[in-house]
């Protein structure tokens, strides 16, 4: 058996790897004054669609070394393999050519330092892209970049092989040639078929060393870039300190580098307000929580606080225990000054999944009922408002809000009527027959009659739902731990749940969605999935070595092995970081505020004021009531999510929809509910993109029946999808013109509304803690990182 046949099914598994949606989890929180501006200026950073600090280079210092936190070591540094992750592809970043970077509106922009230009140089009869590589351009070993390391990344990429263990190759896979030009600075791309997201290619660029034969793709940059062409190049991968150290490019030719030094720090997400505190990081995505912290820390001390020293009438004991806290707490207080809080809408939004496989919501018109009694406006307010960010609805599937060709098509399904909805129940055979169901608490870890308090004011009111956000509980009872700036790998699918028969397709995963943003829930599953895929890979290369532990069959038995092991620890410290213990290891830190939490869903049946139990009439058919089991992570990074389900079963509860709220475990989360399809209801999100027209398609795809009868789903989740919105996407990959392109991608965008399988609800806050004195850091938004230009003020 050839490493090509045994390795073949591997290879098939982990091109299922797709983009994972990204879990919107957290409570989010009033924060008093995050940015400390005037309100004019504070106005202005809310406006903008990112937060850095923007300074010019003269006012930067030259040296110096920043702590960035990340919340994994990277699986791999090699961005086009399967358990690359959003910190594989920050370093890329900063280490690699781009040959199109996005700017702060989505749209790709020519890289002046790699590219002379980049054109379409002809239509017909076939598509030709001439790129002119800057003469300048060198690799860190001194060799020039020519056409020969983009014939090496279109080999690897293009699918052809199964030798190269590629996880995408969305677009690779259009091009009928790739060679040389005038000179060997000159490059001409022809594609055998028409692509409109070209400038999506080519980005990152690896080396022909890299990408010019299938081990060295496979195995050659998994731990270290021995050349890179950036203004940063990898000086050390320290697996047991948990860092990745960036040092100053010194071949490189572009602007130099104001810092002499980054530091890549694993950090989970739970342990950044104390290493904040302790002044250990310079940049950090945090929670809310921390965030409060921060801003906190900015405001004078009450008089008779902890910090303030006074501890009032106590014993010599209990006042030398005051002063020892308070001088701790006053430490704290001086270092949290240090640093500020950068806030955006990130590219990202959170969606109401409705899965149309089966049971009620298999109709679209039961679909479209659901969609009409959610108020989005009130459930942005909840997350957003409390942040002081821009507080509308998201309109499109496709595009987020500021981005280039942004238009909101949400009239396609029509706004919140509680009647329309009604009456599309009606129509689908749903109706009250004047039986009444009463609504009870949620019950965790199985399905339960849902419970919730009537927002319009009837029955007993829930302060958790006042305009002024939510109580904090969080404060005394623990960590809410938001997981809103996780960092995510793209996700692959998985089989189907028992008596749904569902599988995700083997078919390329989305170019730019790799260095998404995601929680710790996917991030953990996904890597024990790239553990149990090496296991296989091990076991296959054992039974072909056959005992003879001198051959190569054996020798790569050892090393999936080995990898094997280092996924699922990775996956264990991401879990451990998100809960302070590993699933089933019992209770974890936040488990009295989970009590907590689940206490208050049971208070919040409504009451009315005669004291007798609320009912609400529901909807039946055929003597059977309309249930709908909605889906939710049980970890306690997932407040949030269970915050916005607990409004959506409110609202739901007035149209006569009841809905029987499941947690699950967060490592279950997404693996055994959302890719396999175990759902009617859910919350997840999805990452925003330049490149809609590639990227997006399989989360809406049709699903196609496999010829073992089971369903090929792709990304899309919710199951839901029409030949027209194919038809739709694959026009507009092959438009040319730009406009016309994005009236397809709109027609499309219009025509998923419609369909109801997935309703957006709003764009997720994006907050990063940072040194005061640094600038060009911070929320980035849709924009790539100028690493070079990041550094301290004079």
């Amino acid at each position: 058996m050839t490493d090509h046949d045994h390795l073949a099914g591997r290879r098939a598994v982990c091109r299922r790897r797709r983009c994972a949606a990204l879990i919107a989890a957290g409570v989010l929180l009033p924060l008093p004054a995050l940015t400390g501006c005037s309100e004019d200026d504070r106005e202005a950073s809310v406006a903008a669609s990112q937060d850095i600090a923007p300074a010019p280079r003269g006012e930067l210092k030259s040296g110096g070394t920043l702590r960035w936190a990340v919340d994994a070591m990277p699986g791999t540094l090699n961005a086009f393999q399967a358990d690359a992750d959003a910190t594989t592809a920050r370093i890329a970043g900063a280490v690699l050519p781009s040959m199109f970077t996005i700017d702060a509106s989505g749209r790709p922009q020519r890289n002046a330092d790699f590219l002379d230009a980049a054109d379409v140089s002809s239509r017909d009869p076939k598509q030709v892209v001439t790129y002119k590589i800057n003469p300048k351009a060198r690799w860190s070993d001194g060799t020039a970049i020519t056409a020969a390391d983009f014939v090496a990344q279109w080999t690897a990429l293009r699918g052809k092989s199964n030798a190269y263990w590629t996880a995408r190759n969305a677009g690779y896979d259009r091009i009928g040639k790739v060679a040389q030009g005038a000179n060997a600075h000159e490059v001409k791309v022809t594609f055998a078929r028409r692509y409109a997201d070209w400038r999506s290619l080519f980005t990152p660029l690896y080396p022909k060393s890299v990408m010019g034969s299938a081990n060295a793709f496979n195995d050659g940059a998994r731990e270290q870039l021995e050349v890179g062409a950036g203004p940063f190049l990898v000086q050390k991968r320290d697996a047991k300190e948990g860092r990745v150290i960036l040092v100053r490019n010194p071949r490189w030719w572009g602007d130099p580098a104001k810092l002499k030094r980054i530091v890549l720090q694993s950090l989970p997400g739970d342990k950044r307000a104390a290493a904040l505190a302790e002044g250990s990081v310079d940049v950090a995505a945090v929670d809310q929580i921390a965030a409060k912290r921060v801003a906190s820390a900015r405001r004078p001390a009450a008089s008779g606080s902890p910090a303030d020293g006074h501890a009032g009438p106590q014993g010599d004991g209990a006042r030398a225990g005051a002063r020892t806290y308070a001088r701790a707490a006053a430490a704290e207080t001086t270092a949290l000054r240090g640093y500020t809080i950068r806030k955006a809408l990130e590219p990202a939004y959170t969606q109401l999944a409705l899965n149309g496989s089966s049971g009620p919501l298999a109709d679209d018109r039961v679909r479209r009922a659901v969609a009409r009694a959610l108020d989005r406006q009130a459930l942005a307010d909840t997350v957003l408002k409390p942040l002081d960010l821009p507080s509308k609805p998201l309109g499109s599937h496709l595009l987020m809000a500021g981005q280039y060709g942004y238009a909101d098509h949400s009239a396609a399904l029509g706004d919140q009527d509680s009647g329309a909805a009604k009456a599309l129940l009606a129509d689908a055979g749903w109706k009250s027959d004047g039986a009444d169901h009463q609504q009870a608490g949620e019950k965790p870890g199985a399905p339960a009659p849902d419970g919730y308090p009537d927002e319009d004011g009837e029955g007993r009111p829930d302060d958790r739902y006042a305009e002024d956000g939510y109580r904090d509980d969080s404060a005394e009872d623990g960590p809410d731990g938001s997981d809103d700036r996780n960092p995510a790998r793209a996700g692959r699918g998985h089989a189907g749940a028992p008596g749904r028969g569902d599988r995700p397709a083997a078919a390329e995963a989305p170019l730019s969605f790799t260095g998404a943003v995601g929680s710790e829930v996917q991030q953990s599953a996904l890597l024990r999935q790239s553990a149990s895929f090496y296991k296989q890979a091990a076991a296959s290369e054992k039974a072909d070595a056959d005992g003879d532990t001198e051959s190569a069959a054996y020798a790569k038995y050892k090393r999936y092995k080995k990898r094997a092991a280092e996924a699922l620890g990775a996956a264990e410290q991401v879990e451990i970081g998100q809960t302070g213990q590993l699933p089933g290891s019992g209770g974890h830190p936040g488990a009295r505020h989970a009590a907590v939490e689940r206490a208050a869903d049971a208070a919040a049946a409504p009451q009315p004021a005669d004291g007798k139990t609320s009912r609400i009439a529901a909807v039946k058919k055929n003597g059977k009531p309309l249930t709908l089991r909605f889906v939710l992570p049980d970890g306690a990074g997932s407040e949030q999510l269970r915050t916005v389900g607990r409004r959506i079963a409110s609202m739901l509860g007035k149209i006569g929809v009841q809905t029987s709220l499941q947690r699950v475990s967060d490592a279950s989360y997404f693996q055994d509910h959302i890719a396999s399809g175990d759902y009617d209801l859910a919350l997840y999100s999805w990452p925003g993109t330049a490149y809609p027209a590639t990227d997006a398609r399989p989360i809406y795809a049709k699903p196609q029946p496999a010829p073992d009868g089971s369903l090929t789903v792709e990304q899309n989740y919710t199951r839901v999808g029409t030949d027209h919105i194919d038809q739709l996407f694959d026009q507009a990959a092959s438009e040319l013109d730009e406009g016309a392109s994005h009236t397809l991608v709109a027609q499309a965008d219009a025509r998923i509304w419609a369909a109801a399988g997935s309703i957006p609800l709003y764009q997720r806050p994006e907050l990063v803690a940072t040194k005061k004195s640094l600038a060009n850091v911070g929320a980035f938004g849709f924009a790539t990182p100028r690493f070079q230009d990041i550094g301290y003020r004079k």
